[in-house]
């Protein structure tokens, strides 16, 4: 059980807590943040990392460029999971409603709940290994791989911070982080069809998906279950099985 102060993520009996953000403050989230499992496997690998990059002693230039190479790319990788993976309808296929309902519907119907907010620790340690260790392995061979993985999981737990603060009851003193809070809330409660970029904006105003405020764009009557709804969870149940599985009182995951 991992504990600090008032902060653990299991009961005593093994079963799961929640946090929800908008009862949070700052200080809070940072204690919870730090003390998820996933995050604390991201810094032990972090760790692991930069010890390989430094043991491997490859060519600086290379392995530097293959760290910043996978800066350049990661906000473009986040985008394009996010809308064309996690925002496909993934709950007509029976292998995949799992692990949509996990990773992102589950979300989008509690938005503040942090324990869903989260990524699964094994799908985005796929995502990282899968590109940065093919990146890092071009530019810089063994040392560029260890530092491309490095740079991938600092971009993840910074992807991850984000996400949390974009939820959380707090106003940030930065410009940028109150723009990419504003575009995410957007994303959440008024049309999740743009805004899908996290850490930034950039994407989203290449590919025309970004939006300011509500007159931009119309309210979507999907935003809080991804379109999953209505007939639909008659005709692909294996969501709604699950939802009803894990709040068999109804609950906020319930489709609408």
């Amino acid at each position: 059980m991992l504990v600090m102060g008032k902060f653990k993520w299991f009961e005593s009996s093994g079963q799961p807590l929640e946090y929800h953000l908008d009862k949070m403050t700052l200080r809070e989230l940072v204690w919870a943040y730090f003390l998820y499992p996933a995050i604390q496997i991201y810094l032990v690998l972090l760790g692991v990392s930069l010890v390989a990059v430094m043991w491997l002693r490859g060519n600086p230039l290379r392995t530097a460029l293959a760290a910043a190479a996978i800066i350049v790319v990661y906000p473009v990788v986040e985008y394009l999971i996010h809308r064309f993976v996690l925002h496909a309808p993934l709950y007509r296929w029976s292998r995949m409603a799992t692990f949509w309902k996990r990773v992102h519907y589950d979300h989008h119907c509690d938005p503040n709940n942090l324990r869903v907010l989260f990524g699964r620790a094994r799908d985005q340690l796929f995502t990282v290994t899968s590109i940065t260790l093919p990146i890092g392995a071009a530019i810089g061979g063994p040392a560029g791989m260890a530092a491309a993985f490095s740079a991938g999981l600092l971009c993840l737990m910074s992807y991850e911070f984000c996400h949390c603060l974009q939820h959380l009851r707090f106003v940030p003193s930065s410009d940028y982080f109150r723009t990419i809070k504003r575009n995410h809330l957007l994303h959440h409660f008024h049309n999740e069809q743009g805004n899908f970029g996290i850490t930034g904006y950039a994407i989203d105003r290449v590919f025309g998906t970004r939006y300011r405020d509500t007159h931009e764009w119309p309210h979507s009557a999907t935003v809080h279950n991804l379109g999953y709804a209505g007939e639909k969870c008659v005709r692909y149940p294996w969501v709604r099985q699950l939802s009803e599985e894990a709040c068999p009182g109804g609950g906020s995951h319930k489709p609408a």
